[in-house]
């Protein structure tokens, strides 16, 4: 059996726009059915976003915000559970350590705190609301060093 291999790249929203528009309408938008309008909004401007793609095909996005939250985890349906949210994921994390961020913070839907778990991050607070979709909040501290 082959090695299934994706490409991730890291960029500003113009570079981005197009791709993780397309993945976030048809995972939001389409199947958790999150109005349009809650799911696209002027933080992309600033953000770092990261992309996977299976050949030229995108496949997933993420988003890392100026102050160190992840959102929009968003991967196409037939690529779910093939490591292809773990890659992006680990590609914002990098982002965000290069930047000097302390930690992470997430609001993961309540489905993904497994998900994040596995990536050492640790759920704090009550379940709330956003989008009608019941999450999370979810921290990531720095390692700690001797």
């Amino acid at each position: 059996m082959l090695a299934v291999s994706y490409r991730i790249t890291v960029g500003n929203w113009h570079s981005a726009r197009r791709d993780a528009t397309a993945i976030r309408a048809e995972v939001f938008v389409r199947e958790q059915h999150v109005p349009r309008e809650l799911e696209l909004d002027a933080r992309d401007a600033d953000s770092i976003h990261a992309l996977a793609y299976d050949g030229i095909l995108a496949i997933g996005t993420g988003r890392l915000l100026p102050d160190a939250h992840i959102g929009r985890m968003a991967v196409r349906k037939p690529y779910r559970r093939r490591g292809v949210g773990s890659l992006l994921l680990e590609a914002l994390l990098a982002e965000a350590r290069r930047r000097g961020d302390g930690e992470v913070v997430l609001a993961a839907q309540l489905h993904a705190i497994p998900f994040y778990r596995r990536h050492g991050f640790v759920a704090e607070g009550a379940v709330f609301l956003d989008a009608g979709i019941e999450h999370i909040t979810m921290r990531q501290l720095p390692p700690r060093t001797a």
